[in-house]
């Protein structure tokens, strides 16, 4: 047989082994992406991407700078569709092209049913499904860094130096994207310590990473003044690390012991001098991004486990590297002990070896046996909160003139996602609007000035966080303390409408015998028309 016809089979075995996870992932990603409201993040993605270039300009330079790429790629996303379904494809696309590349490893560093079963795998964990349908960056990074580590190991096999310019330029965009990101270059200096490459590797690896690395900078700088951003975040502790673990490998206990045992099989394996395997690239990028932030966020919180979502791309490769080496070893005990060909290797008339299926199928069982938590993770509940719903409560109670007080002001997210619900309401603490005043939220009025406006309130409709509602919570800034104080002081509640993430209330102002004009205040009292004047 000719050379070139003898290689086509594995070109098409190749071929075939990253697309497949691309569709699978495609599939699970579009499965469900219309499930309806957005939670509050993704508003803040859908609010600041309708700006125009100059106004998210303008915001960057008071918040949320660690995103900028990506508003402005998601600016022009939503330029001629400004849906929930536009507002995620971009991540389904990133997670489908995460899922190719993490297959594409497979292939490159051991063999094609290596990266079939990794991109499978990959495909089937709830954890990539979950961010595959964010309407956030976190897909396009892990995407990005599994791009990048490909990019990488074709580096170190290439004389030449145009592969590195191209690894530059993604960890670059990767690390612009979210500058988490940056802890890859971490890992990918262990891979080549481990496979303790020559200098001049090195030398071509650290001009591709110092590049990055500067592009960076002014980003690190502009965001570490931002940083009051993330104080919400709490040091991370062992459950932490646990639920992480199981994030990666599979969070019902049939799948997560299984598959963690695989890991380690893939791990525990000798690494050749001079050579990149798939253990010195996989187990790296899998354990050192998460541990270094965790470690940080010890003393400094900062981490939560999308941002290192992208380390995700480790776990299915050494479980496939584990799963190839148990299929290996079980075929040459079945042949020592038969003295026949192994029925793992034997192949079909389509030439697929019965171990490529067995893979398969334990990939599908995976995925049946966490196929509940899939369909759990596509109802609008599943999310913190669904401002979709806040605004259909508002636009049932609110009627126009209705003044609402948002508390605290990031509460107003609600109605700049969904303003139907509380159009014609009048927001009584607002002084410039979001995009005026190059904020998220908007900015508000002073203690005094919103005390004289609260003053001539009959009632007013609040609109609250649920930690704003807890008797530990101590605002800290004067204008959120005046909300709380003067209806704590003044008025009464009435009615209440609680949504996950968000609470309704309606306030009544409490009758006060010194005021001279109680008397002429009305009494008010529910209608089919809402709240009217009894």
């Amino acid at each position: 047989m000719k050379r070139s016809g003898a290689g086509r089979p594995v070109v098409v075995a190749e071929v075939v082994a990253v697309l497949l996870p691309v569709l699978v992932m495609l599939a699970l990603g579009l499965w469900g992406l219309d499930r309806g409201g957005m939670w509050r993040d993704e508003a803040a993605t859908f609010q600041v991407a309708r700006r125009s270039v100059p106004q998210i300009w303008h915001l960057l330079h008071h918040v949320d700078a660690v995103h900028g790429l990506y508003y402005l790629f998601m600016h022009a996303v939503l330029a001629s569709d400004p849906g929930e379904v536009a507002l995620r494809l971009p991540s389904v696309c990133g997670a489908a092209a995460a899922a190719g590349l993490v297959a594409a490893l497979g292939v490159c560093l051991c063999r094609p049913r290596v990266g079939l079963w990794a991109g499978l795998l990959y495909a089937v964990t709830p954890m990539a499904g979950h961010f595959a349908q964010e309407g956030r960056s976190y897909a396009l990074v892990a995407a990005g860094a599994a791009g990048a580590t490909l990019l990488l190991v074709r580096g170190v096999r290439s004389a030449g130096t145009g592969v590195w310019w191209g690894y530059g330029a993604t960890v670059a965009v990767t690390c612009l994207l979210h500058e988490f990101a940056v802890l890859l270059l971490l890992a990918h200096a262990t891979t080549l310590a481990s496979a303790r490459l020559p200098r001049r590797v090195w030398r071509r690896w650290g001009r591709a990473a110092g590049g990055a690395v500067l592009v960076l900078s002014p980003l690190v700088l502009v965001s570490h003044g931002q940083s009051g951003q993330v104080a919400w975040l709490t040091a991370p502790d062992w459950e932490s690390v646990d639920r992480l673990l199981r994030e990666f490998t599979g969070p019902t206990q049939p799948v997560f012991v299984p598959y963690l045992f695989l890991v380690v099989l893939g791990v525990l394996r000798p690494v050749p001098r001079g050579e990149v395997t798939l253990a010195a690239v996989a187990a790296p990028l899998m354990v050192l991004p998460p541990a270094v932030l965790i470690t940080v966020s010890r003393f400094w919180p900062l981490y939560d486990e999308r941002y290192v979502l992208y380390a995700l791309a480790g776990a299915p490769l050494l479980a496939a590297a584990g799963t190839d080496r148990l299929a290996r070893a079980v075929a040459r005990r079945w042949e020592r002990w038969t003295g026949a060909r192994s029925p793992w290797t034997a192949r079909t008339r389509t030439r697929l070896p019965v171990a490529v299926l067995a893979g398969v199928l334990a990939v599908a069982l995976a995925l049946t046996v966490q196929f509940p938590l899939l369909c759990q993770d596509r109802a609008p509940g599943r999310r913190p909160d669904n401002l979709a719903a806040v605004s259909a409560a508002a636009g049932r109670e609110l009627r126009p003139g209705d003044p609402v007080l948002f508390l605290p002001s990031l509460a107003r997210r609600s109605a700049l996602a969904y303003p139907k619900g509380f159009r014609g309401a009048r927001d009584v603490a607002l002084r410039a609007s979001a995009t005026a005043s190059g904020t998220l939220y908007g900015e508000e009025e002073g203690p005094a000035e919103l005390r004289r406006r609260l003053a001539g309130l009959d009632h007013v409709w609040l609109v609250a966080a649920p930690f704003a509602l807890r008797p530990g919570w101590h605002p800290h800034t004067p204008t959120e303390r005046v909300k709380l104080a003067v209806i704590g002081a003044e008025f009464t509640l009435r009615e209440q409408y609680a949504r996950r993430g968000i609470t309704l209330r309606l306030y009544v102002r409490q009758p006060s015998a010194d005021d001279p004009r109680a008397a002429l205040r009305p009494v008010w009292r529910r209608s089919g028309a809402g709240l009217v004047p009894a």
